[in-house]
């Protein structure tokens, strides 16, 4: 928990620098504007990747398959969201990799590796209802 809110604060505080930074290089308002269009463009794209992986996940449901590619897409999709949402380029950077789904290729198998490192150590618990 204390690495989370370590995290949490440098983002922060880098998101800080790199708006001063940003805003001296081209203006403050061209920063206001560019936060709001990649926020825009970025929830717009992370709807549509949305509501494509929904469609494969009932596919693979009526094939009678499990949509386990499907969840880990939903899972990067929904983050990516918010990451979009929030203001900052960092975290829209972050946010743009995990809604794109050439980048999100890239990102699967290192998320995959972490849940079953979580599921073997117990953090995450799996059960069947």
């Amino acid at each position: 928990m204390r690495g989370f809110l370590l995290v949490f604060l440098l983002l922060g505080a880098a998101e800080i620098g790199v708006f001063v930074w940003a805003g001296g290089l081209i203006g403050p308002w061209w920063v206001v504007g560019l936060i709001l269009l990649t926020g825009l463009a970025g929830i717009t794209l992370a709807k549509k990747e949305g509501v494509e992986t929904l469609y494969r996940a009932q596919r693979a449901i009526n094939n009678g398959q499990v949509p386990t590619r499907e969840i880990i897409d939903g899972i990067c999709i929904f983050v990516g969201g918010v990451f979009l949402l929030s203001p900052g380029f960092i975290t829209d950077i972050m946010g743009f990799i995990l809604v794109l789904p050439w980048t999100r290729r890239v990102v699967k198998p290192f998320l995959l590796i972490l849940f079953k490192k979580l599921l073997d150590k117990k953090t995450i618990t799996f059960r069947r209802f």
